[in-house]
C-alpha cells in the first residue's frame, strides 16, 4: 500500500470511530416538564420561591433528572393543583425545538383531594362510594380530557419524545399503621390509583407516548409500610399524600431513567 493511501485509510478509520462515539443522532436535549403537584415536587418541602403556589422545587423528579443529565435546556411548568385544562395551558411553553416532554396529570380531575377528605372524615361506606364516583369519572370522562392534553402536546412539539407518568398506590394493605384509615378505606383509595393507571396508560399508548408505571417502584414503600416514600397526613396539610424526597429520588427518578436514560 502506498503511504498516501495508508494515511488516507487511517484517517477514514479514525473518522468512523469518532462518528460512532459521537453519533449525529445524539441531539441536544431540550426538556419541558408539565403536570400537577406530583410533577412539581409538592411534598418534598423544598420549593423555588419564584414558583409561588405551584410549589416547584429542585427535589422533584424532573429537576433531579435534569440535574443528573445536564440537558441543553430544562424548564418545569408543573403546578400544584393542575388539572388537564391547566396542563393544556402549560403546553404554551412547548416549541418545535422541544424534544423531550414529561407529563403527569389526571389525579386532580378525578377529585383526588375530595376523595382523601371524604375517606378521612367519613365512614367506610362514604369512602367507598366517593372512590367509586371518582372511578366512574375516570372511566367515562377522563379519557377525552387526556386525549386533548396529549393532542395539544403533539401539535406543539411534533418531534418530541413524550413520557407520561402515572401515580403510585398510596397505602400498604394491610399495613403497620395502628391508627388512621381502615384497611377498607385504604384498599378503596388504592383501587382509585389502579383506575387512573388503566386509563392514563391506555390513552398515552393510543397517542404513541411512553408511559411510566410507578406502582411497582413504590411497592413496599407506601404509607403504612416499613419505609414510607409518601407523606401521610402532614404539615403543611397540602403536602399530605404526596411523594416525599425519597419518593422522588428513589421512586420516580429511577423508573424515569429506565425509560429515557
Amino acid at each position: 500500500m502506498r503511504p498516501a493511501h495508508f494515511i488516507a485509510s487511517v484517517v477514514t478509520a479514525a473518522a468512523a470511530v469518532i462518528a460512532l462515539a459521537n453519533p449525529a443522532s445524539a441531539a441536544a436535549v431540550n426538556y419541558v416538564a408539565l403536570g400537577d403537584s406530583y410533577a412539581s415536587g409538592l411534598g418534598t418541602g423544598s420549593y423555588d420561591g419564584v414558583s409561588g403556589s405551584c410549589k416547584r422545587g429542585p427535589l422533584a423528579y424532573p429537576a433531579l433528572w435534569a440535574a443528573a443529565t445536564a440537558p441543553a435546556s430544562f424548564k418545569s411548568v408543573a403546578c400544584s393543583g393542575a388539572k388537564t385544562g391547566d396542563v393544556i395551558n402549560q403546553s404554551a411553553t412547548l416549541a418545535s425545538s422541544t424534544n423531550l416532554v414529561t407529563v403527569q396529570v389526571g389525579g386532580n380531575d378525578a377529585g383526588f383531594t375530595d376523595v382523601i377528605t371524604t375517606c378521612t372524615f367519613g365512614s367506610d361506606q362514604d369512602c367507598v362510594n366517593r372512590v367509586n364516583q371518582s372511578k366512574t369519572y375516570i372511566a367515562n370522562t377522563l379519557p377525552g380530557l387526556l386525549n386533548n392534553v396529549y393532542g395539544t402536546i403533539k401539535s406543539k412539539s411534533p418531534s418530541a419524545r413524550v413520557v407520561v407518568l402515572g401515580y403510585p398506590r398510596l397505602y400498604k394493605v394491610p399495613g403497620t399503621c395502628n391508627v388512621g384509615l381502615s384497611d377498607t378505606k385504604r384498599a378503596a383509595i388504592n383501587s382509585g390509583s389502579d383506575a387512573l393507571h388503566n386509563v392514563i396508560s391506555a390513552r398515552a399508548g393510543a397517542a404513541g407516548f411512553g408511559y411510566v408505571d410507578v406502582r411497582g417502584a413504590f411497592t413496599g414503600h407506601e404509607i403504612c409500610s416499613s419505609s414510607w416514600w409518601l407523606n401521610s397526613l402532614s404539615w403543611p396539610v397540602e403536602e399530605s399524600y404526596h411523594p416525599n424526597r425519597a419518593g422522588h429520588q428513589s421512586g420516580y427518578l429511577p423508573v424515569l431513567r429506565s425509560v429515557i436514560g
